[in-house]
């Protein structure tokens, strides 16, 4: 495959264990990681000691960090914003020591039954502060549009792009959460694409069931091609969820992912090779 884009993925749905995560990635070809779980420690909790041997392995295997797969805004609006920006702070830190540009967060989760649109100020004044900081530090945060948080939908992911997109500020395109939030993945693509630095790959069927890429309603198809033909350098990060693993139960409000058989390599791989023909085939 001819790409000008960059392959990527969140190495920890393949083993907790760093080694064995980066000798999968070097089999497949991929020469970057979004770090998450790391050794079964969230990135943004390792110690400095961590950080040095996290350095010491990726130069061994010769793998580079694309982005911090980060929990950065992924606590309840009406929780204490305190802690959590002191865990940013040391997130930025992570993300300068690994070499990484961009970091991966959220807007926020709504409480159940609330009007995000009540919590819409909030979201703001918390995100401006986060910005300020990163255009501080020269990171880039990449906002993803995770099921239940403020900018789940397309038109709020609009809000918050049309008022706080910069340089410090940019989106993250993950097609299975539109599709898990009713929203048509290629009506997203176009209106957001004017945003978006950086494509998540999972798919989804119309109930929320993760499937391979090319067997839900992600529109992989549609959305590789555009991405061919316009040239795009980025990343397009694999983050498969086909299975479950350590960690999991820290990322998600429900337990459905939960209930799936382990993940590993191979459904990483499955993931990984099913995205891979669909790319085969567009560019014919």
């Amino acid at each position: 495959m001819n790409l000008s884009f960059k392959f990527s993925g969140f190495s920890d749905e393949i083993d907790k264990d760093i080694i064995i995560q980066f000798t999968a990635l070097n089999k497949m070809g991929i020469r970057y990681f979004e770090p998450r779980g790391i050794n079964g420690t969230n990135v943004a909790d390792l110690s400095d000691e961590e950080v040095e041997n996290l350095i010491t392995v990726m130069n061994l295997y010769g793998i580079k960090a694309s982005s911090i797969g980060s929990p950065i805004g992924k606590i309840f609006i009406n929780e204490d914003f305190s802690p959590h920006f002191e865990k940013y702070k040391r997130t930025v830190w992570i993300a300068k020591k690994l070499g990484a540009k961009y970091i991966r967060m959220f807007s926020f989760f709504i409480p159940q039954g609330e009007n995000p649109a009540d919590h819409r100020d909030e979201v703001f004044n918390r995100l401006r502060q986060l910005i300020d900081y990163a255009k501080q530090e020269d990171i880039i945060l990449l906002h993803e549009n995770e099921k239940d948080i403020y900018g789940d939908t397309i038109a709020r992911c609009e809000d918050l792009f049309e008022n706080l997109y910069c340089d410090n500020f940019k989106g993250v395109f993950d097609a299975a959460n539109f599709v898990q939030c009713g929203e048509n993945t290629v009506e997203a693509f176009d209106r957001l694409r004017k945003y978006e630095a950086y494509f998540h790959v999972k798919d989804s069927k119309e109930d929320g069931t993760i499937v391979p890429p090319g067997q839900g309603l992600g529109n992989y198809p549609y959305i590789m091609k555009k991405l061919i033909d316009e040239k795009y350098d980025g990343f397009v990060s694999m983050e498969p969820h086909l299975g479950s693993f350590e960690g999991l139960a820290d990322l998600e409000l429900d337990d459905k992912m939960l209930k799936l058989e382990k993940g590993g390599e191979e459904t990483f791989a499955l993931a990984f090779n099913s995205l891979c023909e669909i790319i085969e085939r567009v560019q014919k």
